[in-house]
């Protein structure tokens, strides 16, 4: 396996990747993504400039995984939007490996922290499905994970919790927000 940049050039990267997302999020009962198009915007949005995206490709050419991100706060913090792993592909540290290098990448474009948002669309967490209103961050402080929720990998990779925007994707669907400091 290998990461590598992702280009305009790669078509068949970014054809796979936008099937990906369209898949893998599908099966989450997300709503990110609900078309092929839409799927394949968020790619191409990706590839601008001041962008990171990256893929972990096999020896064959196909796409393992795929991780970006754009810059926030002037470049001192950068969010992670998205990261997938293929199902087939999950559990061998292709994950792990590509968070570590959106580190990297980060921290060499002088970045300070990662940032990220994991929705719980589905109440796969103790914060869906619930009023979290008014002790907001007490439920934070308990948060359960009920069904393989991503935020338990997260915290493994050494993110930590950092807030919740209840109601983010409609009522009773939080987004959990993480972070990492990746430089002083």
């Amino acid at each position: 396996m290998e990461i590598i940049d992702l280009t305009t050039q790669n078509t068949r990267a970014i054809e796979q990747i936008s099937t990906l997302i369209l898949k893998e999020f599908g099966e989450t009962g997300s709503n990110a993504w609900r078309t092929l198009e839409a799927a394949r915007a968020e790619v191409t949005e990706s590839l601008a400039p001041n962008r990171i995206s990256r893929c972990a490709v096999a020896e064959s050419g196909d796409v393992l995984g795929w991780i970006a991100g754009m810059p926030q706060y002037g470049g001192n913090v950068w969010e992670l939007h998205p990261l997938i792993v293929r199902t087939d592909s999950r559990r061998r540290g292709i994950g792990r490996e590509l968070i570590s290098d959106f580190e990297r990448q980060v921290d060499t474009r002088g970045g300070c922290t990662v940032l990220l948002g994991t929705d719980d669309e589905n109440g796969r967490t103790t914060l869906g499905g619930t009023d979290l209103y008014p002790d907001v961050l007490q439920r934070l402080q308990s948060v359960r994970n009920r069904g393989s929720h991503p935020f338990e990998f997260y915290l493994r990779v050494g993110y930590h919790i950092v807030g919740v925007i209840p109601d983010a994707n409609g009522f009773g669907k939080p987004d959990i927000l993480m972070a990492k400091r990746v430089r002083r």
